[in-house]
């Protein structure tokens, strides 16, 4: 077993090597403890790590997802090789698109869709403030929905601003490639699976932002 948090991912072999995206939490860190037994968690059972998972500590959340991950027996037979950008161009063209998450790719989205609502905690130009979700969400015929939602717990409550026929993706190296999340409304799952776990943990060691992480495929599971 092994782990490594880096400043932008996080990584854990157990089964297999799972990721996670690293939470950023500015300000000073002196006073806290983001990671109440760090130096100690190699010696807990993986089920043990997974359920951190649930922690309102956002960097021991981003080690249970990635230990969730590290768990997840990927049924590729069900998987493709597509990237999450090139899956919600096809599906957003013409159609009004709302992206949780600012995403190198929404530039391409915005030519393609009627209309591109970008929602982000951190907002960019163009982009919308969190707190616009509840009214823009559910006038979207597709959405995209960043992985770190269940890093911070916002997963249940985004999907529930959904419309029903909404088509819905989530994306990024923190989703669980797994076809369980098709029983919550989800359309297509694009995540990640570490097919060289010794280069990612490198890679995530050396602080590499996802793009820079080497040794994994980018998968997309869709409830066909």
């Amino acid at each position: 077993m092994d782990m490594r948090q880096g400043p932008f991912q996080t990584a854990v072999l157990t089964r297999y090597c799972g990721l996670a995206s690293t939470p950023h939490d500015p300000g000073p860190h002196h006073d806290k403890t983001p990671i109440k037994e760090a130096g100690l968690l190699l010696e807990k059972d993986p089920k043990e790590l997974a359920h951190m998972a649930n922690s309102l500590s956002p960097m021991e959340s981003a080690i249970g997802m990635a230990t969730i991950n590290s768990l997840i027996e990927v049924d590729e037979q069900r998987c493709v090789e597509l990237n999450a950008g090139d899956l919600l161009e096809k599906m957003g063209e013409g159609k009004r698109v709302a992206i949780v998450g600012h995403f190198p790719f929404t530039a391409r989205i915005r030519k393609m869709a009627k209309e591109l609502w970008v929602i982000e905690r951190n907002p960019q130009e163009g982009d919308f403030p969190e707190s616009e979700a509840e009214k823009l969400i559910p006038q979207a015929e597709v959405v995209g929905i960043t992985g770190t939602a269940f890093i911070n717990h916002t997963i249940e409550h985004l999907l529930g601003l959904c419309k029903p026929q909404a088509y819905v993706v989530i994306l990024g190296g923190t989703v669980p490639l797994s076809p369980i999340l098709f029983e919550h409304g989800i359309n297509a799952v694009s995540g990640t699976k570490v097919v060289n776990p010794e280069l990612a943990l490198r890679c995530v060691s050396q602080g590499a932002t996802f793009r820079q992480v080497k040794g994994i495929r980018l998968l997309t599971m869709k409830n066909d």
